[in-house]
């Protein structure tokens, strides 16, 4: 890992931050995408000046450049690490049609978009890796069209592998348990149901995310 030009997509949150800093601290060179523009400036200069970029989640065609943009800025690109989305929550008739198509944009069609324009520019052996959720495996009543989302973006994911499986590019999907870090209260729709505690947040993106970046530029495809 230590080299390895890598794209975090989700910069500005808490998985892709932590993320992004223990990767620079791996040797790593990085670039940052995120929503929140002064967050993301605060950021690049917190770890070093990286080149970053901001994007908004419902301009595919802009979240499909990120990761020619990094690959530019990098000069290369090896992985590519995409930590964006958003709960929702409520039963299936209170949530509205606009609550339902942004659950949907933000949390399958914008990562998608990412990793459709991550796939013709990543280095041999180069890796995917997309944080869903184990609420794909797990899913909660009041949790229908954020469970729906998430699952369209794990099944994309799968066919994804299978295809890039003699490409030579890694596509990981990580099933992200929950983390004590308020993400369940940031809900665009809803409150949430009872939740068991959460995990450390550091921890859980080192297991969860880091170890399988390292593991699949190991291994390769």
């Amino acid at each position: 890992m230590p080299g390895d030009r890598t794209l975090v997509v989700g910069a500005t949150g808490m998985i892709g931050g932590l993320a992004a800093q223990m990767l620079v601290r791996a040797g790593a060179s990085v670039a940052l995408a995120g929503r929140d523009t002064q967050l993301l400036a605060e950021r690049s200069g917190l770890l070093g000046n990286r080149p970053y970029r901001p994007f908004d989640a419902y301009d595919l065609d802009g979240c499909a450049a990120l990761a020619p943009w990094a690959a530019a800025a990098l000069g290369g690109l090896d992985t590519t690490v995409v930590a964006i989305g958003v709960a929702g929550f409520g039963r299936a008739e209170e949530v509205s049609e606009a609550a339902a198509e942004h659950l949907m944009t933000v949390n399958a069609l914008a990562p998608m978009a990412v990793v459709r324009g991550a796939l013709p520019v990543l280095e041999p052996a180069g890796a995917v890796v997309v944080v869903t959720g184990l609420v794909v495996d797990r899913p909660l009543r009041g949790t229908a069209d954020y469970t729906a989302a998430k699952t369209a973006l794990a099944a994309w994911l799968e066919v994804v592998r299978r295809e890039r499986r003699d490409r030579g590019v890694s596509v990981v999907d990580v099933r992200m348990p929950h983390l004590d870090g308020g993400f369940a209260d940031r809900a665009v729709t809803g409150s949430p149901p009872r939740l068991p505690p959460g995990l450390d947040p550091a921890r859980a993106v080192e297991e969860h995310v880091i170890a399988p970046i390292a593991a699949a530029r190991r291994q390769g495809p």
